[in-house]
């Protein structure tokens, strides 16, 4: 009508619901949502390699923390709070890969390997070798990974 506003076409409970349902099997694409509702969304494509950058880099942070000296100190309180954090990322990124989209699994499991590779040591390196000299075998059961 002339001067009259109309408002704007609300979606249907179909469409709703086609825009609320979650995959139940891996898919690939960029129109997903991850950990939160509108992100990255849909139709943008650098908002989905930013999602897939962020997911990388938690599993190479979540590998870094636990890997840390500090988590072989004495000090408990600072190994606790830091295996909290580890642990809130870790969580985080178990979440991100439930939304089954195939590339937020593919980097997460690309940026706890990168970790691995940069913090992690393959068992057999100096560190065993030298507790099995000591004899200390209580130090090595109390490393917190």
């Amino acid at each position: 009508m002339d001067g009259i506003d109309t408002p704007p076409a609300q979606e249907t409970a179909d469409s709703v619901a086609a825009k609320a349902m979650m995959h139940m099997t891996f898919f690939w694409g960029k129109n997903t949502e991850i950990l939160f509702s509108g992100w990255p969304g849909y139709n943008h494509l650098g908002m989905y390699l930013l999602a897939l950058i962020i997911v990388f880099f938690f599993g190479i942070i979540s590998e870094w923390l636990g890997r840390r000296r500090v988590l072989r100190g004495e000090n408990h309180l600072l190994k606790t709070v830091v295996y909290g954090i580890r642990a809130g990322f870790v969580y985080l990124l178990m979440l991100a890969i439930m939304s089954f989209n195939g590339g937020v699994f593919l980097a997460a499991v690309a940026g706890h390997c990168v970790g691995f590779f940069l913090f992690g040591r393959p068992s057999g390196d100096g560190e065993a070798a030298e507790i099995g000299k000591m004899g200390d075998v209580k130090r090595a059961n109390s490393v917190c990974v």
